[in-house]
């Protein structure tokens, strides 16, 4: 039975994003929703094209509105919403043009700048300029190898101003990582940073230039930029056919032309994002202007309640569809802090005292860091003022019940906890919170408005309160338009629509509560399938969580005598050791908050855990470097050397 954890207050309801569309929608079609989110859904699903059409309306898009709202196809993918309709990704981002905070920067060795909406357009301007001198120009790909800063907000924005497409990998990717994610785009140019920073190290990045140019022929510019607070650090390069460029010359251009905004079509590219690409190459997904804007202004403020002069904040790096997903937030007049370096240098309290000094109001983290931090400080009893904190949003893994409640009783009591699940493939949320219902412990509140989410089983019947896939019966604007380079759109179609015929299928093993709240145990090709019944990791890490001698874990499902049998990889904590004792407790936890099923046949001590670039574990490298299975992509990894521990192992 589900636990309520928090309530929005009347007020809170009365005054949201969500109640004034309501009342924008009630005048438009004299329907009275009476505040239930049930009903609004309802409706933005069975009237999808109307919502849509509608959010354009009240969202205060910037651009010309076809009045056809749908061009139909029988193929879920080739439904295109609003055609017809133009805009400009930048002209919406660039929401005001004076001297109030547009960002702020912050890394983790001290450093920290603002940048005000003039200065945001005045450098955006001057970088627009620099590319169309370059010769770049709609549909060139504009690659970007740089961490969290406020240089590559700008470039973004640039690029996507003159209807280039952007691609980025954040700087902890290896060469032969970005190398095989920029190769198969084909960029004209790369911008690349000097040097980053993590964990107190300075790590040189333009080392790896001869490397990558070599490899990408089709880069006939790269524009050096210097780490923000730093000296840049000098090399000379002599690259043949290569043009190089410093980025703060670029900068220091005086003369600004101030250009009106080409307003290209709602199905125009946007960006490639890449797949994690540990299971093969990384797949090149490529997104959609419009469809992009329009979801991410929906979730904003229809689900986050983002208004103008909000201060937000997440914790990503550009290789995570979450800093697309920060930096939309400039189109409600809000602005955003940007971090760059580990979460916890020098201070696993770092990321809340960041929230406090500057104010936030959307505090967007992983559930691993709470997770985390629950270990390490489990009585912060409310240490932080935080009386501008709204939301705090967590995403990257399911947030644990003790994630839930550790929230609520040590960091704010009054605050809307919306615990997100989507992915790159959509850039968006399928699942998220709102301020019309409660939140329950260990519950994604309800599915986003205009997106018909449900449960299936292996036969593609709808379930309630059972386990099975997630899926998304209907189109929607933030589908992808395509793979790049997709020959027949055989890998897309393979990606999405193999399971079940003309229906998105997510990947998450999920579930359906009463409530109609969402419980996400994990992807579903990491399930475990002991005695032919599948089972969800996230339900045993939430036990080993309960624990402080261990670090954390990773359970995987090897094949073991015609079946399947659990074994969990444990790191202990600092000062603890695996013994008979922990392992009954924790076997013991398993059993009875878990189920007998999911009590581990071993549980073996490791130094690490392999996980991808955005953090997240990777369950199925695991089982396959156990089972002798080669993998095709660990470059994907923070540290494919991890793998290394699981081989031939003798259990």
């Amino acid at each position: 039975m589900s636990k309520k954890i928090w309530q929005p207050s009347k007020n809170l309801i009365k005054n949201s994003e969500l109640s004034s569309f309501e009342k924008f929608i009630s005048k438009k079609t004299n329907i009275n929703f009476n505040k239930e989110y049930k009903k609004i859904h309802d409706w933005s699903v069975k009237k999808s094209t109307d919502f849509w059409s509608y959010f354009w309306d009240f969202s205060k898009i910037k651009g010309d509105k076809s009045d056809k709202k749908i061009k139909k196809s029988k193929t879920f993918y080739k439904n295109y919403f609003l055609p017809g309709s133009k805009l400009n990704f930048t002209e919406n981002l660039l929401s005001k043009n004076n001297e109030e905070k547009a960002l702020t920067f912050i890394s983790e060795n001290g450093f920290r700048e603002e940048k005000n909406w003039k200065d945001l357009n005045i450098n955006v301007s001057k970088l627009t300029d620099f590319l169309e001198t370059m010769g770049i120009k709609k549909g060139d790909r504009v690659s970007a190898y740089l961490p969290n800063i406020t240089e590559t907000v700008e470039i973004f924005l640039a690029s996507s101003a003159i209807g280039a497409i952007w691609s980025s990998c954040s700087p902890d990717f290896g060469a032969k990582g970005v190398i095989e994610r920029f190769s198969q785009v084909k960029p004209k140019i790369l911008f690349i940073i000097d040097r980053y920073f993590y964990n107190g190290k300075e790590i040189n990045v333009q080392n790896r230039l001869l490397d990558i140019v070599s490899k990408i022929s089709s880069i006939k510019h790269i524009v050096i930029v210097k780490y923000p607070g730093q000296r840049q650090l000098i090399k000379r390069f002599n690259i043949r056919k290569v043009n190089i460029h410093n980025f703060s010359k670029i900068k220091s251009k005086k003369k600004i032309i101030k250009k009106k905004f080409k307003r290209f079509d709602f199905e125009h590219e946007l960006a490639i994002l890449y797949s994690s690409g540990t299971t093969g190459k990384p797949k090149c997904i490529c997104h959609r202007t419009g469809g992009v804007l329009i979801q991410h202004k929906k979730e904003h403020q229809l689900h986050c309640d983002i208004k103008e002069g909000d201060n937000v904040f997440y914790f990503t790096t550009c290789g995570w569809m979450m800093w697309n997903w920060l930096i939309s937030v400039l189109a409600l007049k809000a602005s955003i802090v940007l971090y760059d370096g580990s979460p916890v240098f020098k201070d696993n309290e770092l990321l809340l005292k960041i929230a406090e000094k500057e104010k936030i109001t959307l505090f967007g983290i992983s559930a691993k860091y709470i997770d985390s931090l629950r270990k390490v400080k489990p009585k912060l009893k409310y240490k932080y003022y935080l009386p501008k904190l709204k939301t705090i949003c967590s995403t990257g893994s399911p947030l644990s019940i003790d994630g839930f409640k550790y929230i609520y009783n040590n960091i704010k009591k009054r605050v809307h906890l919306a615990s997100i699940s989507g992915g790159t493939d959509i850039v968006s949320c399928f699942v998220l919170g709102n301020l019309y219902q409660p939140v329950n412990l260990g519950e994604i509140q309800n599915k986003g408005l205009g997106m018909n989410v449900d449960v299936f089983d292996d036969n593609g019947r709808s379930i309630l309160n059972k386990k099975g896939e997630l899926v998304c019966k209907s189109p929607f604007p933030s589908m992808p338009i395509k793979f790049w380079k997709d020959k027949n759109n055989e890998k897309f179609k393979k990606a999405y629509f193999n399971k079940f015929k003309n229906i998105w299928h997510h990947g998450d093993f999920s579930e359906i509560t009463n409530n109609g709240g969402y419980i996400i145990y994990g992807r579903s090709d990491a399930t475990l399938n002991p005695g032919g019944v599948r089972l969800g990791t996230s339900e045993i890490y939430n036990e080993v969580d309960r624990f402080k001698e261990i670090k954390e874990a990773i359970a995987i499902g090897q094949s073991w005598k015609n079946d399947v049998r659990i074994i969990l990889f444990v790191v202990m904590n600092d000062k603890f050791r695996m013994n008979l004792d922990l392992e009954k407790r924790l076997k013991f936890s398993i059993k009875k908050n878990a189920s007998p099923r999911h009590v581990p046949d071993k549980i073996l001590v490791v130094n690490d855990i392999p996980k991808t670039k955005s953090g997240k574990i990777v369950e199925l490298a695991v089982k396959n470097t156990l089972e002798g299975i080669p993998i095709k992509n660990a470059e994907a990894l923070i540290d494919p050397t991890v793998l290394n521990q699981f081989k031939n192992l003798k259990i």
